[in-house]
């Protein structure tokens, strides 16, 4: 059909990583309301409507616009075996210009932790950054006692760059957070800083 854009999608060995639908509204929900104890401890507190259908839809709405402007490309992790929805990851801030650059979040849900699931979804947006998108910089940031996400980013060729401080308030606090980026093509060299 003339004048619709096709979306993004990411095929991983396991899963599709797509944009957001309506349709995953219930299981998004029931995923974050099963694993709410397992995440509250890394994210910014969730507003009272956050698990709503309501909420979920100007989500969806969102990421389409998001992505359409190219400012942000928020995915959904779908396991292709069985359709389940297993959590999410959003490369937000996208800047264009000498900068070429994004910023990675994500989440899993509890079931699903320690699968590997989340590294296969974060190689293949990296490669997807990188090939598709000619990103040059992918950053990402997490609680220094994140040992899971630290991990993973680190497994996933993302490497420390050091602690920015106060970066976001996470389950009511501001919290100082460690910086993390993967560089197409890692040109990182010495800076002679001293």
């Amino acid at each position: 059909m003339l004048g619709l854009k096709r979306r993004v999608r990411v095929e991983t060995e396991r899963m599709t990583l797509r944009l957001p639908e309506h349709a995953d509204w219930r299981q998004w929900s029931d995923l974050r309301q099963d694993s709410a104890e397992f995440l509250v401890k890394w994210e910014p507190v969730w507003s009272n409507d956050h698990l709503t259908r309501r909420s979920f839809t100007n989500r969806v709405y969102w990421a389409q616009r998001a992505e359409a402007q190219g400012t942000a490309l928020p995915m959904v992790l779908i396991r292709r075996e069985d359709n389940q929805l297993l959590g999410a990851l959003t490369l937000d801030n996208i800047r264009r210009g000498p900068a070429q650059a994004g910023t990675l979040g994500y989440w899993i849900g509890q079931p699903f932790a320690r699968h590997g699931y989340m590294r296969e979804a974060i190689l293949a947006l990296t490669h997807h950054a990188f090939t598709r998108m000619d990103l040059s910089r992918m950053e990402a940031a997490c609680l220094p006692e994140n040992a899971a996400s630290r991990g993973v980013l680190e497994k996933c060729g993302f490497k420390y760059e050091g602690v920015a401080q106060s970066y976001l308030q996470i389950n009511g606090r501001w919290r100082n957070h460690v910086l993390y980026a993967n560089l197409r093509g890692d040109r990182r060299g010495r800076t002679d800083v001293g």
